[in-house]
């Protein structure tokens, strides 16, 4: 995020809430951003993570992590005898920098005793296209790393690479990754952030839906699920999704994992290491104060982005941005969502479900999808992104998608996004506007009290 008011840098005191000065505002879009100019007679409130500290030395950070383990034994001991090892790591739409953190786990597991060709790092993309060639390299950030293991992508459709473990107490069919279960020792490295459905990111979402069938996946998503308010953001307790995926742990067996916070630059602030729920936890309890942010009331406009490269590439992935701005949107409020989709609209299975949004209109759509055990493919975004469409207009501005494909979306075109954003912020009471430079990296949420009715 790069906002400046006047000129002049933006203070640690005014950098959180913002109200009625003269800004510019860089939002994430893309690579290289999209600055807006905001008039001085708006009355903005700006919404960005609170400061948060950096990692001066982010590799003896890490490796002080792995050898202070939370709910586990050293690494070292962990894998001494294991005979193989499996490493999840996420697809290109999480920006973790594995660069840091790979070859200090492949150098201990050498070191107690695995030979490198027993050590497979498994790219959890759960339903998402593949990694390969170049993009997949720079995913692992470490040609010693890409040399010295055998790297490769999870394919949920493929039914011969999964092991069926068992049922969880919600009905779903719990399968996973051949490699993961059978690997003596199993490790997951994940970015710990807000999480539109399952509460928050990371650790146990590796293995479920990351390393999972398509079945399972399914099943996860379903509306039963989606549809409980309590999966939603920041949420853990009482979350179904959450819930489930630790009931999923359990039927796996032991699995250790490092968990890492990044700030708003992507430069690391906290490691964790150790079993996969308690390392988990701990990078949670670190992240929650940063990220939270608290509101007195609702906003008639709000101006969201999909949190840049590589978040920002389809707009499936522009649904977690449309979702946060949605939670602190007025009802029948403007909502301005800024995403590239650099890599058009996403599979051709939530174009599917769109174009089905559209053609039944979305009451009969939510009710034929919650008449189902198991989603299809790809139409929990639609069932997501019904919830932020029924808050207000949605508006979207994106230099990646067709006229055919924009008509899908639910959204109305914003070409000029100033243009727009100025008629909805004008007509709008007290011209009143909530900007959100980092989209879904950031979790606004109104004043529980405001919420209730309290004065």
């Amino acid at each position: 995020m790069n906002c400046s008011t006047k000129g002049r840098a933006l203070s640690e005191r005014n950098r959180f809430l913002l109200h009625s000065v003269e800004m510019r505002c860089t939002l994430r879009y893309g690579r290289s951003g999209l600055p807006l100019e905001l008039p001085d007679a708006w009355d903005v409130t700006l919404l960005a993570k609170k400061r948060m500290p950096v990692l001066e030395d982010p590799h003896a950070a890490i490796a002080a992590a792995l050898e202070s383990p939370v709910g586990s034994w050293s690494l070292s001991r962990e894998a001494a005898g294991s005979g193989s090892a499996c490493i999840l790591v996420c697809d290109v739409t999480r920006p973790v920098p594995n660069s840091l953190v790979l070859r200090p786990l492949v150098e201990r597991l050498l070191g107690a005793g695995l030979d490198a060709g027993s050590i497979t790092i498994l790219v959890a993309t759960g339903l998402h296209r593949p990694n390969e060639g170049e993009e997949l390299a720079g995913l692992i950030g470490d040609p010693w790393v890409f040399s010295h293991t055998r790297v490769a992508n999870h394919f949920a459709r493929n039914d011969g690479d999964h092991v069926f473990l068992g049922t969880t107490s919600q009905g779903i069919p719990v399968s996973v990754d051949r490699r993961l279960v059978e690997a003596g020792t199993r490790i997951a490295v994940g970015l710990v952030e807000p999480h539109f459905m399952a509460g928050w990111s990371g650790g146990r979402k590796l293995v479920v839906p990351g390393a999972a069938h398509a079945d399972t996946i399914a099943a996860f998503h379903s509306w039963r699920m989606l549809g409980h308010p309590r999966a939603a953001t920041l949420s853990l307790e009482d979350n179904p999704l959450h819930q489930a995926q630790r009931e999923a742990l359990r039927m796996l067996g032991r699995m250790l994992a490092v968990n890492l916070v990044i700030d708003e630059a992507r430069a690391v602030s906290f490691a964790s290491y150790g079993g996969i729920e308690e390392s988990h936890a701990a990078a949670v309890a670190f992240a929650d104060p940063y990220f939270r942010i608290t509101v007195p009331r609702r906003f008639p406009v709000v101006l969201t982005s999909s949190a840049g490269h590589p978040l920002d590439a389809t707009y499936y992935q522009a649904v977690k941005g449309i979702c946060c701005g949605a939670s602190i949107l007025e009802p029948g409020g403007d909502l301005f969502v800024a995403s590239s989709c650099s890599e058009g609209f996403g599979s051709a299975e939530f174009r599917e479900s769109q174009e089905r949004m559209c053609r039944m209109g979305k009451d009969r759509f939510r009710a034929e999808a919650a008449a189902r055990p198991r989603a299809n493919i790809d139409e929990w975004e639609t069932m997501m992104l019904l919830k932020a469409l029924e808050a207000g207009t949605v508006h979207l501005h994106s230099g990646g998608l067709s006229d055919a494909e924009h008509a899908l979306t639910g959204a109305v075109p914003a070409p000029d996004l100033p243009g727009a954003l100025r008629e909805a912020v004008e007509r709008s009471p007290g011209r009143r506007l909530a900007v959100i430079p980092e989209g879904p990296y950031v979790a606004p949420e109104v004043s529980q009290q405001v919420e209730g009715g309290a004065k």
